[in-house]
């Protein structure tokens, strides 16, 4: 009964998808909003239909479908690309992690909360939801100037993001009177390490792929690369986001038919996709949102200010490689870095265990600020493509180069 009840479930969650693609086509809403929407009705905050069989596997089908979206986001990481956009996507991504962790804690600081749990979450507001970014981007066929530089943002913003949370960590940890260089070292080696096993993987990969067969790499390549690439990631403890950034950076640019495995798993990606948003909205615990108050309106407020903020700055430092058009509406960069997920949940559950003073706090903000994130972020992104004008006709499931 439970094989039956979970085919039954993954047949309804493909055709959901399908009419979630159809629902934004008609409404010109996100899907991923949509599709979030229904996990979480179907979800145990609400109907409860999902079975226990299907939502165990949320974490495994997390790591496929995130795997998947990291490997193309290091596609984006071409020479081509970053000749002509790479000191841009620095600078501004520099800009919305640190200005947005500044306005957190500033504000959170000058509203009275402790120094400590103020640090704490001014690191977790730098995450991003990479998957949720990349899929609006794909929906709604987005080209040019603007997604490109977005694409390259993302990349890029978590590892920024993890070195800020360690360093923050740290002085919230000796504020508390503990020794916090640990954290610090931790996060050095999570990137470091995370990176270099990408490259490791990735460059032998990008030779091989198309020598090995001729003609296109076949799709079983594709996802022998990617899932090769995060359960050695998991193996060694290390992020398999930051490894699969790496291995894409590495195939683009020393691959044969550098753009064609990433088409292959253009081709595969969606119905992992349905799974995971779908399963994401199921996990999402709305009883915390009463729970915010203060503290977590606070932060939100403060998270979107600091992103609108910092990616102004960013695009007017950058202003000389920017376009003119972009640099009047640099704004539109930190509109559409809102989505927040997985990364800051885990960045929240170590500083939990670091700070159990702080635990409730932290989680609640964590959980809470997520489920507005998720919902609102994707059409805060939407918009931000729309106004940047490289939107094309809006399809379900466009590939992109």
């Amino acid at each position: 009964m439970d094989i039956a009840q979970t085919l039954v479930a993954i047949g309804v969650l493909l055709l959901l998808g399908m009419l979630a693609d159809e629902i934004g086509h008609k409404t010109r809403l996100p899907r991923v909003t949509l599709l979030i929407l229904c996990g979480l009705a179907a979800g145990p905050s609400f109907l409860d239909l999902l079975p226990d069989s299907l939502t165990e596997l949320y974490e495994t089908l997390s790591v496929l479908a995130l795997s998947m979206v990291a490997f193309l986001l290091g596609g984006k990481l071409s020479k081509v690309n970053l000749a002509n956009s790479g000191g841009t996507v620095a600078v501004i991504s520099v800009s919305a992690v640190v200005v947005t962790a500044v306005t957190v804690f500033t504000g959170l600081f000058l509203l009275g909360f402790p120094i400590a749990l103020a640090l704490v979450l001014a690191a977790l507001a730098t995450a991003t939801d990479p998957a949720a970014t990349n899929d609006v981007i794909r929906q709604y066929r987005a080209r040019g100037p603007f997604t490109s530089i977005l694409s390259g943002i993302v990349a890029l913003d978590d590892v920024w993001g993890i070195l800020v949370f360690a360093l923050c960590l740290m002085g919230a940890q000796a504020l508390m009177g503990a020794d916090g260089s640990s954290a610090l070292v931790q996060a050095l080696r999570d990137v470091t390490g995370s990176i270099l096993l990408g490259v490791v993987v990735g460059a032998p990969a990008g030779y091989l792929s198309g020598r090995i067969r001729p003609g296109d790499p076949t799709l079983a390549e594709a996802l022998g690369i990617v899932f090769l690439t995060a359960g050695l990631a998991l193996w060694f403890d290390l992020s398999f986001l930051l490894a699969g950034i790496a291995c894409g950076a590495m195939v683009v640019n020393t691959g044969r038919h550098h753009t064609r495995p990433f088409h292959e798993i253009e081709h595969i990606e969606w119905p992992f996709m349905i799974f995971f948003f779908v399963l994401a909205g199921a996990s999402l615990e709305v009883d915390m949102l009463p729970e915010l108050g203060l503290l977590g309106s606070a932060y939100i407020l403060l998270r979107i200010a600091g992103r609108l903020i910092g990616g102004w700055l960013g695009g007017k430092v950058a202003q000389r490689p920017v376009s003119a058009s972009l640099a009047s509406r640099s704004y539109l960069f930190g509109l559409s870095l809102l989505p927040q997920a997985g990364v800051a949940l885990g960045m929240a559950l170590v500083a939990a265990e670091a700070l159990p003073l702080y635990r409730s706090e932290i989680l609640t903000v964590a959980i809470g600020s997520t489920i507005v994130f998720e919902l609102l972020g994707p059409a805060a992104t939407q918009q931000a493509l729309q106004k940047s004008g490289e939107t094309g006709k809006e399809t379900a499931d466009a590939p992109q180069n």
